[in-house]
């Protein structure tokens, strides 16, 4: 089972970097938003949820691709400047700023001093210096800007796009990027990163397709219709171990290296526990990760409920509802699987696996209506932790076939740093130019020291065979 699943190793280490020089980059053209004084967007209730309201980072890094380092600095730096202020235009709500209207929604707004957020930074170290490429690696945090008096979790009056380019003395260099996530959902993101790479390889304005606002499809029905309970967002009682064995310890972040063989395995377990079963890897393995999670973690009490929730893409479930084809906002609902403790660590993975499709299931376009209904009634202010576990998968994306800006195939693409909500899972794609096609997935997430050993035997399967 080695060969199938492996920790992954990241170095400690403390990255120096030199901000060089900040500027806001505008659209190179008018947009909409210059014909009026009071111009502003609507967002839905899918954009404005307490979930979305966040900053989303990423990192690409890039290695040298010749010799000739002399001026290379400032030609990245122009290229992805001017590309930038190209793709604005047609992407001009990410030059606009967030603020709230009536009732706390959010909308965007302009005005002359907007636009997106670029920042020139310098490292005396080499790509070589920071260990392996591959597995986020929190100490890469200084690649990624942000204003020493910026207070936690602040989306008001912000820019929505903030990019990094960070050069090494290597000649490689890093794009560390911070998206808001009420502009667009993961798709949406790869879309616009898409344009603005494209863009900047050919020198030419390429929005393909065509981004597409329209928001006001997703408005709220009137009256609102909540036709489900919408466990994803009700407050649960902490009354387990759970908040003082990832909060008040110092987790760390543990990433695993798993096999597409490995995951056919979990999901032939799965399968083979249950004929009636028909399960997608993804569910199969959820459920393998919340059981070896919660034993590993041995959570008291048995009794106490637990919920897995993880995005569900509703585009392709969209029936009357229908959306242009470039629309990049927020199409994803939550999905929320609910067990006790006991039943998570002690009933058959099939059983576990059913819980999360039955959860996948649930997301149609009427739930959908459903959740913006329920925002628009309720507005939840905060986001909820008890007995959860949050997986995010990133597999779905096309992050490095969408991110050679000219200068190739980033080696590594992703977050970052998870400890800062140390009850989120990320799954990753192993891409890069290195991976040859690998179809393995990278899982990431935070463990208090004393449950690594335990998650690593259980997520292994040592408890199965």
């Amino acid at each position: 089972m080695d060969s199938c699943i492996k920790e992954l190793h990241f170095s400690y280490l403390h990255i120096p970097v030199t901000i060089n020089n900040k500027f806001l980059v505008h659209p190179s053209s008018p947009t909409p938003a210059n014909q009026s004084p009071n111009h502003s967007l609507y967002l839905s209730n899918l954009d404005d949820i307490i979930g979305a309201r966040v900053f989303t980072p990423s990192v690409y890094f890039y290695r040298s691709s010749g010799n000739q380092l002399e001026n290379r600095e400032s030609l990245v730096m122009k290229r992805l400047r001017d590309a930038l202020g190209e793709v604005l235009v047609p992407y001009y709500p990410l030059s606009g700023r967030l603020r709230e209207v009536e009732n706390g929604k959010l909308e965007v707004f302009f005005g002359e001093e907007l636009g997106a957020l670029m920042v020139s930074a310098k490292s005396s170290m080499g790509l070589a210096d920071l260990g392996d490429l591959t597995v986020p690696n929190p100490a890469w945090l200084p690649l990624i800007y942000q204003d020493p008096e910026e207070e936690a979790y602040k989306i008001l009056d912000m820019p929505l796009l903030i990019a990094q380019v960070t050069f090494f003395t290597c000649g490689g260099f890093s794009l560390g990027i911070r998206l808001c996530h009420c502009i667009c959902d993961g798709f949406g993101a790869m879309q616009f990163l898409a344009s603005w790479a494209a863009t900047t390889k050919t020198g030419q304005l390429i929005a393909d397709p065509e981004p597409v606002w329209d928001r006001e499809v997703f408005k709220p029905r009137n009256p609102p219709m909540v036709k489900y309970p919408h466990y994803e967002y009700l407050p649960i009682e902490e009354r387990s171990n759970l908040t003082n064995s990832l909060w008040e310890t110092k987790p760390l972040q543990k990433c695993y290296r798993i096999s597409k063989e490995f995951q056919c395995l979990v999901k032939s377990i799965a399968q083979g526990q249950d004929s009636s079963l028909v399960c997608s890897s993804f569910e199969a393995m959820a459920a393998h990760i919340w059981r070896s999670w919660v034993k590993a973690l041995d959570v008291k009490p048995l009794e106490y409920n637990l919920r897995l929730t993880f995005s569900v893409n509703v585009r392709t479930k969209l029936e009357t509802l229908k959306l242009k084809k470039g629309f990049y906002g927020n199409v994803v609902c939550l999905a929320c699987a609910m067990s006790t403790v006991d039943s998570v660590m002690n009933d058959s993975l099939s059983k576990t696996t059913r819980l999360v499709q039955e959860a996948r299931v649930r997301v149609t376009e009427d739930y959908l209506r459903s959740t913006l209904d329920y925002v628009e009634v309720k507005r939840p202010k905060k986001l909820e932790f008890g007995g959860k576990l949050m997986i995010t998968q990133w597999t779905r994306f096309e992050m490095y076939e969408t991110a050679d800006f000219g200068w190739g195939k980033p080696v590594y693409a992703g977050p970052i740093d998870l400890r800062p909500t140390p009850q989120v899972c990320v799954l990753l794609p192993q891409g890069g130019v290195e991976s040859g096609g690998d179809q393995s997935m990278v899982v990431c997430l935070c463990l208090p020291p004393s449950a690594v050993h335990n998650f690593t035997r259980f997520l292994s399967l040592n408890d199965y065979t």
